[in-house]
């Protein structure tokens, strides 16, 4: 016969324990994501809200994402991985960048010529980190790693076909690569984040920009210039932009190993591709406004886009050179990326 006072002791016990586990179990852990992407964009709606969604069904619920995109939770585009860093935010999405020269390894994918395809691209950025520049981002937990599609220009009041078009136009620059790249070939670069650009359109402050097709809409490019010069699709874009999506880490650290593992399985290689292919898949649709608004796209030759190509290989000299300066060997990363871009766009 069971002892009375056991038995009582054994259900007050299971009783005590049993709302703890269920509270384990059941434990909502709320993110928050920030970006300074526009609500309307393509790279929110295609991209960012996507991910969240998957993200919570794969958790049965249990990660919950406050979304707030155009810079909602305050501070500028250039503060946002510090966000992540110092928990101010969960999750960002950001250009490393817009902090100049703060993550100079990664800067190889934005040389001049570099990439034709944001998928290989993309795989090639996250394998390039995770062999040769593992520390790069050491202060998170990184989710992904992408580049956009074709960087090309975009015109307020002159079409530009070549090299010499482009003397003393002031192009608003995203990053310290694509700034040298401008100079180069003999444009007057003007560096600020994207959501700087219809105001600076607007007033003159720059006569064009030069982003990929998919930003356009979200950033009234289409709107404010008139004329688009593409450079050969078969060939090397003229610029991309690296991109990284990222965590604090303690927040990710202080995940139950099961809400841990829902994260691991949309980052990596393969959410880095899949960002790269879906942010340079919403091109076309963007090229298609322009065009239904009459503006005019122009096709860079190949013989011009050759000389573009051979006024801005000093760029990639350069980049070498503060490489080796900074302790590393800037050749070998510079093969290593473009051996990596080669192997993943078989």
């Amino acid at each position: 016969m069971i002892n009375r006072r056991t038995l009582l002791k054994s259900s007050a016990a299971a009783a005590l324990a049993t709302p703890a586990l269920g509270a384990f179990a059941q434990q909502v852990v709320t993110l928050k994501f920030h970006t300074f992407m526009a609500p309307q964009s393509g790279v929110w709606l295609t991209m960012h809200k996507p991910w969240m969604e998957k993200v919570e069904k794969e958790s049965g619920g249990r990660i919950k994402f406050e979304a707030y995109p155009a810079m909602q939770l305050g501070g500028t585009p250039v503060q946002l991985y510090d966000q992540a860093k110092d928990g101010v935010v969960d999750i960002v999405w950001t250009l490393p960048g817009n902090t100049a020269g703060r993550f100079p390894r990664v800067e190889v994918f934005e040389l001049p010529f570099m990439m034709n395809n944001a998928e290989a691209t993309s795989k090639a950025y996250w394998e390039y980190v995770n062999t040769v520049a593992q520390d790069e981002f050491k202060d998170t937990h990184v989710i992904a790693l992408h580049v956009h599609g074709p960087g090309m220009f975009h015109t307020a009041d002159k079409q530009i076909k070549n090299v010499s078009d482009l003397k003393g136009m002031k192009l608003r620059a995203p990053t310290r690569q694509v700034t040298k790249l401008l100079s180069a070939v003999g444009a007057s670069p003007v560096g600020m984040p994207l959501p700087q650009i219809p105001d600076a359109l607007s007033k003159g402050t720059i006569t064009g920009c030069v982003i990929p097709w998919e930003v356009v809409p979200s950033v009234k490019v289409h709107e404010l210039t008139k004329f688009h010069s593409e450079f050969p699709a078969n060939a090397p874009a003229l610029y991309t932009t690296t991109f990284v999506m990222a965590m604090n880490k303690a927040k990710y650290e202080s995940l139950p190993p099961d809400l841990k593992k829902v994260i691991d399985n949309n980052s990596g290689m393969a959410t880095s591709a899949w960002l790269g292919k879906t942010q340079q898949g919403n091109d076309p649709a963007s090229r298609k406004i322009a065009a239904d608004r009459g503006n005019t796209i122009y096709s860079i030759t190949a013989a011009d886009a050759a000389e573009f190509e051979k006024r801005s290989s000093q760029v990639d000299d350069e980049w070498v050179a503060d490489m080796n300066k900074r302790g590393y060997d800037g050749k070998k990363l510079l093969e290593t990326a473009k051996a990596l871009i080669a192997k993943h766009g078989k």
